[in-house]
């Protein structure tokens, strides 16, 4: 695996941000994430059994907050060994690579020790058969059209496995084609009005191909300003009338990524998370709304402290 990809390196800069949290709220968060670890070694979400997805963002949340400890590498070394990566979705790929490479870089197993040689090339030629006409890829082998959040997660998964997207200028066109009229992004080709997260996707691929000018960073102010919101985080999109912790994250990363610094106030930011998103128990909500914490939200919640404590 390519030990330099995207996700460590943020994993990395988050890590920095974080490293002022006082050791008591540290310990809480860990022991919430951990309270999700089940018996196989997986992570759940609210409910149900471990989940790929959710050990994707529990072991995401576990790095930032110190790295894995024997008992728990161990375990999910042994949830991610079963699981046959040439079946995998997109989605539950990129987590179980990723935490693969975490578990490995802490010392333990390495799950792909008996894998072929040639996997990288054969789990790129399978991705391959995702992409589409327009130069992005499609969510699965059905799907007739691409998605702006699922080409930005092929290229995480091509940086795992040291592969490069074929005709980049392709998907940044893909990308461009994206774009409205409000200055952001929108996730399929028939929306009209963009969101805060197709809009972060479509950017860190536009930042990695280098392809941000002055007139994407003026049109991606107007649409930031016009999804942030007087709680203190920003909105999925402008119908959406109050911040979340998702949105909150993508919103801030992309901001700080492009030089426009002044979209949020992070002092308000920072009480928006601390007074309405994260439990004294450890844990992130998803919204004010919410009702529970989970390790996706958990991470949101925590990644964004980062990025505020970051530069504030």
């Amino acid at each position: 695996m390519n030990h330099d990809p995207y996700l460590l390196r943020l994993a990395t800069r988050l890590g920095d941000g974080l490293s002022r949290i006082e050791p008591a709220r540290k310990q809480r968060h860990r022991d919430f994430i951990l309270s999700q670890q089940q018996p196989d070694g997986g992570f759940s979400g609210r409910e149900g059994d471990s989940d790929l997805y959710y050990t994707g963002f529990a072991v995401r949340s576990l790095h930032l907050l110190g790295g894995l400890e024997k008992e728990e590498r161990d375990k999910l070394g042994e949830y991610l060994k079963p699981f046959t990566h040439q079946k995998l979705n997109t989605i539950d790929l990129l987590s179980w690579l990723y935490s693969a490479l975490v578990v490995q870089g802490a010392g333990g197993i390495d799950v792909l020790a008996d894998a072929d040689e040639d996997w990288p090339l054969t789990t790129f030629n399978r991705i391959e058969s995702l992409r589409r006409e327009d130069g992005g890829y499609a969510k699965s082998s059905e799907g007739a059209s691409s998605s702006t959040y699922h080409s930005f997660l092929v290229s995480l998964i091509y940086e795992l496995i040291g592969q490069e997207v074929p005709q980049p200028n392709r998907l940044v066109q893909f990308i461009y084609d994206r774009q409205r009229d409000d200055g952001g992004f929108v996730e399929i080709k028939p929306m009209k009005r963009s969101g805060t997260n197709p809009t972060a996707a479509a950017v860190a691929l536009l930042v990695k191909y280098h392809n941000i000018d002055a007139e994407l960073k003026t049109d991606l102010r107007d649409f930031l300003r016009d999804v942030c919101s007087s709680e203190g985080g920003f909105q999925a999109n402008t119908r959406i009338p109050f911040s979340d912790g998702l949105s909150t994250f993508t919103g801030l990363l992309t901001s700080q990524d492009v030089g426009l610094d002044d979209i949020l106030n992070l002092e308000q930011a920072e009480k928006f998370l601390t007074e309405w998103l994260e439990f004294p128990t450890g844990g992130f909500r998803g919204a004010s709304w919410d009702e529970s914490a989970d390790v996706e939200y958990s991470f949101y919640g925590l990644g964004t402290l980062a990025l505020i404590w970051s530069v504030n």
